[in-house]
């Protein structure tokens, strides 16, 4: 049943009575706190993009404190809250401008990228050193090292479940939504290993003075390095809309997701954050609960101000609280389902169905464990986290 509240209802139709009401509370927080981290992590992403461009312009000598980049960051929180109140009935057609850039900005990259290595600096990387080469610069062994690195395609695809959440204005949502997961995580990760491949083959091979860029943004270097100052502006700016823009998505997705979730009054004042405008150019929209997400975000946002280490616990947040909040549904279908569970349109099979539901439960414990580990090794060094 297509629903905005989506993981936690399906919580408590699948679990046994017992496990119902616990579950469901389980599901419901660790959602609204996933995708809150999401915000989080988005807009500070966005902000040190942001912040980047301004350095890029001031050939890199200026860079920007930590305040200035919580600033920035708050402000882009509250841009996306405006947007959310204002303007959530023109999200369709964002959106899908939205694919069309983020295409474009792949296809452009993949063309431009070598072309500029190779008339800037020759020659380009081989493939042996794309595929092939290891270059550990953590205390964790080379094997678990490689591992780790799996946390970056892991949050790119983190909000998979961003299409549930607006289900309740989607039409033809019970086919739409499963269709919309499978095809933003699929397309994601082709055109992710396309890019990733240019990349790395366009890249300088000092992988240290890079992610020490004067920058601020190893993304805004390896564009420098290619194609110099006015080519690594034009791409950041396009880079900056793309994630301007998902971040507002995902204000969207958790300002309805929570509104469900207090529209069942299991959130602290529910019966204020449940009501629902009436004013024009707002009709029909959870203001009070948008305000709410923006609240908290702008709040947790605070962390970025103490260190490197405190900003990356963002990114571990979103993806443990949304994974938790995926898994627990599956296994309760899986351990629970029997007779309650009823094909919906977009379903797997008889025999497909529960062994892909295993795997994905199975991959998701171990990423949420994956989030708890510290990216820089068993023994940081003490500038670990100053950076």
């Amino acid at each position: 049943m297509p629903t905005a509240g989506g993981l936690y209802f399906w919580t408590h139709y699948f679990a046994s009575e017992k496990w119902k009401n616990p579950l469901s509370f389980l599901v419901g927080y660790s959602n609204t706190i996933g995708l809150i981290g999401g915000i989080c992590s988005i807009d500070y992403g966005f902000a040190s993009m942001l912040l980047s461009v301004i350095s890029l312009a001031r050939d890199g000598n200026w860079s920007a404190s930590r305040p200035v980049i919580y600033g920035t960051y708050a402000a882009t929180v509250f841009a996306h809250g405006f947007i959310a109140i204002f303007f959530a009935r023109m999200m369709p057609r964002i959106q899908s401008a939205c694919i069309f850039l983020n295409i474009a900005l792949v296809v452009a990259t993949v063309i431009a990228l070598p072309i500029g290595k190779a008339n800037n600096s020759p020659p380009v990387n081989s493939g042996s050193y794309v595929f092939g080469e290891i270059q550990n610069l953590t205390t964790w062994p080379t094997g678990w090292a490689f591992i780790m690195a799996w946390l970056s395609p892991i949050w790119t695809i983190g909000a998979f479940d961003s299409c549930v959440h607006m289900s309740e204005e989607a039409t033809h949502a019970a086919r739409a939504v499963p269709l919309g997961i499978i095809s933003s995580a699929g397309l994601c990760g082709l055109l992710g290993f396309v890019s990733l491949a240019v990349i790395a083959s366009s890249m300088d091979k000092n992988i240290e003075g890079i992610l020490n860029s004067k920058f601020g943004q190893p993304m805004t270097q390896i564009y420098y390095d290619a194609l110099g100052k006015n080519g690594a502006m034009g791409f950041m700016v396009v880079v900056m809309l793309v994630q301007f823009f998902m971040g507002l998505s995902i204000v969207l997705a958790a300002s309805r997701q929570s509104w469900a979730f207090s529209r069942d009054g299991a959130l602290p004042f529910s019966s204020f954050f449940r009501k629902v405008s009436q004013r024009k150019y707002m009709r029909y929209q959870p203001v009070r609960m948008v305000c709410g997400i923006v609240a908290a975000s702008v709040l947790i946002g605070l962390l970025c101000l103490i260190d490197e280490a405190a900003a990356s616990a963002l990114f571990s947040l979103a993806v443990a609280g949304n994974d938790l909040a995926w898994l627990t549904p599956i296994l309760a279908r899986l351990l629970w389902g029997g007779d309650s569970f009823i094909p919906g349109e977009f379903y797997t099979g008889k025999y497909l169905s529960k062994p892909i539901g295993w795997v994905a439960v199975i991959y998701m414990m171990f990423v949420i464990v994956l989030t708890m580990i510290p990216t820089e090794g068993p023994n940081p060094t003490p500038n670990d986290h100053k950076k």
